[in-house]
């Protein structure tokens, strides 16, 4: 089981020191593109019929991206020997890498805070606007750098661990299905009149796939914020306390262990309060949230994505490619 070890931090690495390829040449924007096609034919008709138009925005992605992978191991299977471990190992890292964000999320965050430090409010709004779902034309300073922190937390699970969770269990086909539900929920899981039927199923999934990551996640933080000398106690006394005040079952989890390690509250207007702290940040914060991030990334690979290769091929379940 050499192989899927290696492709796990091999695509850390990749990721860590590369960061995303061009929309162009991104499979998940390939992803977002099909789904971006088959949104618009799903409108307008009964709630019936756009719920199960919903089903087939994350189905057809999906089927498509197994297919096209079954497509790449029936190619692989044709290698052997020490050509086929090196291609495979490579080929395969550099797909999961695909499916993960860590330096896209510390690019995109860093982008916020840079227009924070120059004084330009409406750059920093604009940025944040990016990758946070909330409105953010009116919020101040500190509720950006608090929204920025939140969304470092959350694509913790989104963009890393939920990944490489389902990589454990399932290999490739295990994160590319987990990105193509991640994505639909993204582009059409909002709760408002115009996606609430054809967003149901993107949501409902998205929900179910990251129960658990999101919780093994925040706990795995909470690990981190030990071996980076933040207030682990703390860390996993928010969480245990505020990890249920978000809307979300999943989000506030991850988002409370930063919380709690980083001293500080996460708050939404007239939404939610995670954490003990104030609403005072700084650029510090956020390069520790990134820095925890990280730290977290690498941890819950070994200790989560690792063994669970290790069990599921002991039982005889894991998918090779």
């Amino acid at each position: 089981m050499i192989e899927p070890v290696a492709v796990v931090f091999v695509a850390l690495l990749i990721d860590f020191v590369f960061g995303d390829p061009r929309n162009r040449f991104h499979p998940t924007a390939w992803i977002g593109a099909l789904i971006a096609r088959l949104a618009p034919a799903a409108r307008g008709h009964s709630c019936t019929t756009e719920r199960l138009a919903g089903v087939c925005i994350v189905a057809v992605p999906a089927l498509v991206v197994i297919f096209l992978l079954v497509l790449l191991d029936v190619s692989l299977g044709m290698l052997t020997g020490y050509l086929y471990t090196v291609i495979a190992i490579v080929l395969l890292a550099v797909l999961l890498k695909a499916t993960l964000a860590v330096r896209g999320m510390e690019r995109h965050a860093m982008a916020v805070v840079a227009a924070l430090e120059a004084g330009n409010l409406r750059y920093a709004r604009e940025y944040l606007s990016m990758i946070v779902k909330r409105d953010t034309d009116s919020l101040d300073e500190d509720h950006i750098y608090s929204a920025v922190v939140e969304s470092v937390s959350e694509n913790t699970v989104d963009g890393i661990t939920g990944p490489l969770f389902y990589f454990g269990f399932f290999g490739i086909f295990g994160s590319f299905v987990y990105r193509v539900v991640n994505t639909a929920d993204s582009m059409v899981g909002y709760k408002n009149q115009l996606f609430k039927d054809i967003g149901w199923f993107a949501a409902t999934c998205d929900k179910t796939l990251n129960y658990a990551p999101s919780r093994l996640t925040a706990l795995v933080m909470v690990l981190s914020s030990v071996l980076l000398g933040n207030n682990w106690k703390e860390s996993y006394r928010v969480m245990v306390r505020d990890g249920k005040n978000t809307e979300s079952p999943n989000a506030g989890y991850p988002m409370a262990a930063i919380a709690g390690a980083l001293g500080t509250k996460l708050e939404k207007i007239d939404h939610y309060s995670i954490g003990n702290g104030t609403v005072r940040f700084s650029k510090r914060h956020v390069i520790s949230a990134i820095s925890l991030m990280k730290a977290t990334s690498v941890i819950f690979g070994m200790l989560i994505t690792i063994p669970t290769i290790l069990l599921m091929s002991y039982v005889g379940w894991w998918i090779h490619a």
